[in-house]
């Protein structure tokens, strides 16, 4: 092979192209090792300013100390060092931060209140060199943002509706870190648990057990009203159809009995004698129809006695006589052409009759 013959195809030198290389640099005397130093310099300079970058990193240039650029991901250069150096920065990675803290709340009861925040880091220039330790500044600012939003609550507020003291806390949160210049991104903040210290659980507990009562007996008095209502207004409703119904019925029987009223006063101013007989007969009839009746032996005499219980059936006749009240039958003139008739005469008030 040439590159394997004295002086054939590697000018002398094995290695090829590495030969080369080496030719090509000063000759320091010889066989001198500052000629390997020089390309190892030359090496570690290329990969110097070579630099690749993860696609979940950004790369901060710093360009004798003061920032220059940011490099995104991919392959980028940069100027050796002294003069350039990359910081490289999570910028897609999710932090957690958790810890426990007592609280007081606005009426006075000491509570202890999980907190859990997840960030990112949203700016890799300010996260670096905005703040000292932007990570304890946010620890910091959420342990003081949760005080101050548990603070302005009450206790029940606290123990069972702390979603939106937890929106509220990450907005707070948010704010101050923007403030204090972190970089920094809150993407979730909650407040998973609270509850109270050791030492007066046992009386927490007592409280929470009076709420949870309270709270069912609200539920079950709701259920209750929620079932007598419909059924006191619809019977409120009926009652109230019903005495519609009663009021129109007896506006309209009222109505009638006055129409009567008025044409039995012009008949009776026709023929007084006939419509007086009349009605009589026509009230008899009514009354005997409701009630049970007793007649005499001759069948002349017509003796009304009222007795209650007029739909039951009658007892069992007994000897003892009955007293009847006075007689309803009024006086019937006897006409011309019967003078064998004698007038009917009716019996004076407080008259009674023994029917045997």
């Amino acid at each position: 092979m040439a590159w394997n013959r004295p002086g054939g195809g590697g000018g002398g030198r094995p290695g090829g192209g590495i030969g080369r290389i080496l030719d090509g640099l000063p000759n320091l005397g010889g066989g001198n090792p500052l000629r390997w130093v020089a390309l190892l310099l030359a090496l570690w300079l290329v990969f110097n300013c070579f630099v690749l970058i993860a696609e979940q990193q950004r790369g901060v240039v710093l360009r004798f100390g003061r920032f220059d650029r940011i490099m995104q991901p991919g392959p980028n250069l940069k100027l050796p060092w002294p003069v350039e150096r990359v910081i490289k920065v999570n910028a897609t990675q999710i932090k957690n931060y958790e810890d426990r803290v007592p609280v007081l709340t606005r009426d006075e009861n000491i509570v202890e209140v999980s907190v859990n925040v997840q960030y990112r880091v949203a700016d890799p220039t300010l996260y670096l060199f905005g703040t000292r330790n932007a990570d304890e500044v946010l620890k910091q600012a959420a342990l003081s943002t949760v005080r101050e939003q548990v603070g302005r609550s009450d206790l029940d507020t606290v123990l069972g509706a702390r979603e939106q003291l937890a929106v509220a806390a990450r907005e707070r949160l948010q704010k101050s870190l923007d403030a204090y210049r972190t970089g920094l991104v809150v993407t979730e903040l909650n407040l998973p648990d609270a509850r109270p210290p050791q030492q007066v659980k046992p009386a927490f507990d007592d409280v929470n057990s009076a709420q949870q009562d309270k709270e069912r007996l609200i539920s079950e008095a709701r259920a209750y009203a929620a079932k007598i209502v419909p059924e006191a207004r619809g019977q409120a409703a009926r009652v109230r159809t019903v005495a519609e119904g009663y009021k129109t019925a007896e506006i309209a029987r009222a109505t009638g009995d006055a129409e009567r009223f008025s044409l039995l006063v012009a008949q009776y101013k026709g023929a007084p004698e006939v419509t007086r007989k009349r009605l009589w007969l026509e009230t008899v009839q009514d009354v005997l129809a409701k009630n049970r009746k007793v007649v005499g032996g001759d069948s002349r005499q017509l003796i009304y006695v009222p007795m209650q219980d007029a739909g039951k059936p009658a007892p069992a006749a007994s000897s003892a006589p009955v007293l009847a009240p006075e007689l309803l039958s009024p006086t019937v003139q006897a006409s011309p052409g019967d003078p064998a008739r004698p007038a009917r005469t009716g019996r004076p008030a407080g008259r009674e009759e023994v029917v045997r």
